[in-house]
């Protein structure tokens, strides 16, 4: 908790202490009460065992309702968001979302419709709107990649990667293919290998060349009749995009191996580019990265998955399918799926605004969203190359990646830039990812920032890299702004409690 501290009014020439935020346990006082329910007239009708009952009251706080209502509101004026400040964070792609997408998301016509409501009987025609937003994304998202068809039910980018990943397994089985091992860079995302592991794949690392990208020479010696296929970023995780896809295709198609498409950085290049053209067969999206839903603090999510046509009847059930008279229904006679992956349809709301974001858009504006994503990118890198390392100097894609080891001269870590940077009210982007970078700062400022919002975060880095040679214990001791300041994570990590006691 961070102590009080003295504070000038801007109105006097007073100085005072300013007020360290309480905890609202802190804030509680005994019999104080916000309201008064009434007692219950109900008599019990569920017998629960008394080893299951509390011995004691639950220690709640007590407190009225207008200390309820500010306290919660100054917590939510401590919060950081993207509506309130700039997000350079690295892929997650903590991007500005349109406020139509939302409102059309809360729709009574969507929002109010329950999965288990008939399709075509017994007033079954309240679900066409949903089924055909549905199949609508599909066939956008098919045109988009390069893909023969969708399934919209992984409710994640992780679990769109399991569920491709299965998809590669359920055809190599049903070929009769030996196949034990699956292909991925050593500069990956952390889920591509832990996706195959669980779909009982070894994982082999493929090493990236000086350039930056996946070493195709490398990749030639470790391809044989086990390789079951490999997994792609593309652009990397360095924000470079690999000359050589295709032929890292054709290599794994000559083992009868599958390509598969992390979508993560899909913003780089949609609208301009298509993963089924360089190669891939199999390709997952994340709807909330690229295409305008909410995302942070774990979700939601949604990561749809695209096949080429050979792998069509592998999708999971159900699908989405149009009948001759127009109307839609899901289809579930699909002997060679992999089943079921999700309850119901989805997360249908994530879906909704990204059906909305690409009509909105259309194809010029998805485009834009391309040229945006990489104009930011590489702005922030001619920029910032003065004053900070940066291992790959080309040009890059929707990301940068510059390292501290410069500032590391002056014991100054990546981290210790992260925390300066949120008193200067920039959220950190993402440091230490991509492992292959030492002291690594991946900074992705997207499609949505303005030139006069990139220049800021540009002026306060500058700063920071002038305050490491200067007075870097000034860094060293960043956050000082936050009611609390920098943590000992280390020992957060070894001791965690997460329990109120």
């Amino acid at each position: 908790m961070s102590t009080a501290t003295t504070s000038k009014h801007a109105n006097s020439n007073l100085d005072f202490p300013a007020r360290a935020m309480k905890l609202i346990f802190d804030k509680s006082v005994p019999h104080r009460r916000g309201c008064v329910p009434p007692k219950s007239d109900v008599p019990a009708s569920i017998n629960i065992r008394k080893g299951l009952l509390r011995k004691t009251p639950a220690e709640l706080p007590q407190l009225s309702e207008l200390d309820v209502i500010r306290h919660f509101t100054q917590l939510a004026r401590r919060n950081f968001g993207v509506d309130t400040n700039f997000y350079p964070l690295g892929s997650c792609t903590m991007k500005y979302n349109p406020k139509v997408a939302e409102r059309i998301a809360s729709y009574p016509g969507f929002a109010h419709l329950h999965p288990l409501m008939p399709q075509l009987r017994m007033g079954g025609f309240l679900t066409q709107g949903a089924l055909e937003v549905l199949y609508d994304t599909d066939k956008f998202l098919s045109e988009i990649t390069g893909m023969a068809g969708f399934t919209m039910q992984p409710m994640a980018g992780a679990h769109g990667e399991l569920c491709g990943i299965m998809i590669m397994a359920a055809y190599h089985k049903d070929k009769g293919n030996k196949k034990t091992t699956v292909l991925i860079p050593d500069s990956a995302h952390g889920t591509n290998p832990a996706s195959a592991a669980i779909a009982g794949y070894k994982v082999l690392a493929v090493p990236s060349d000086n350039t930056g990208v996946m070493d195709v020479n490398a990749l030639k010696e470790m391809v044989n009749d086990e390789t079951a296929g490999v997994m792609l970023t593309c652009p990397n995780t360095l924000g470079i995009f690999n000359p050589r896809i295709q032929e890292i295709c054709e290599i794994i198609h000559s083992v009868d191996g599958l390509a598969y498409y992390d979508g993560a950085n899909l913003n780089a290049i949609v609208g301009k580019a298509r993963p089924g053209d360089f190669g891939f067969d199999i390709v997952h999206l994340n709807l909330h990265k690229t295409f305008g839903t909410p995302h942070g603090g774990g979700g939601p999510g949604s990561g749809p998955v695209g096949v080429v046509e050979k792998l069509l009847d592998y999708l999971p059930v159900s699908l989405v399918i149009k009948r001759n008279d127009g109307t839609f229904a899901l289809e579930y006679d699909r002997p060679k799926s992999i089943g079921y992956i999700a309850p119901f349809y989805g997360n249908f709301a994530i879906i909704l605004r990204a059906y909305v974001y690409i009509l909105m858009l259309g194809k010029e504006g998805l485009q834009r969203v391309a040229e945006n994503a990489v104009l930011n990118a590489n702005y922030i890198r001619h920029k910032l190359k003065d004053y900070y390392d940066l291992p790959y100097p080309q040009v890059c894609k929707h990301e940068c990646v510059f390292s501290a080891s410069a500032q590391m001269e002056n014991d100054v870590h990546a981290i210790d830039i992260a925390k300066s940077l949120i008193d200067a009210g920039f959220h950190p982007p993402t440091v230490y990812f991509p492992t292959i970078v030492k002291e690594s700062i991946m900074i992705e400022p997207t499609e949505t920032e303005s030139k006069e919002t990139l220049d800021a975060f540009i002026e306060v880095m500058i700063a920071i890299a002038e305050t490491a040679k200067k007075d870097p214990a000034k860094l060293k001791a960043a956050p000082v702004s936050t009611p609390i300041g920098r943590l000992d994570e280390t020992a957060a990590a070894k001791n965690i409690d997460i329990a109120e006691l």
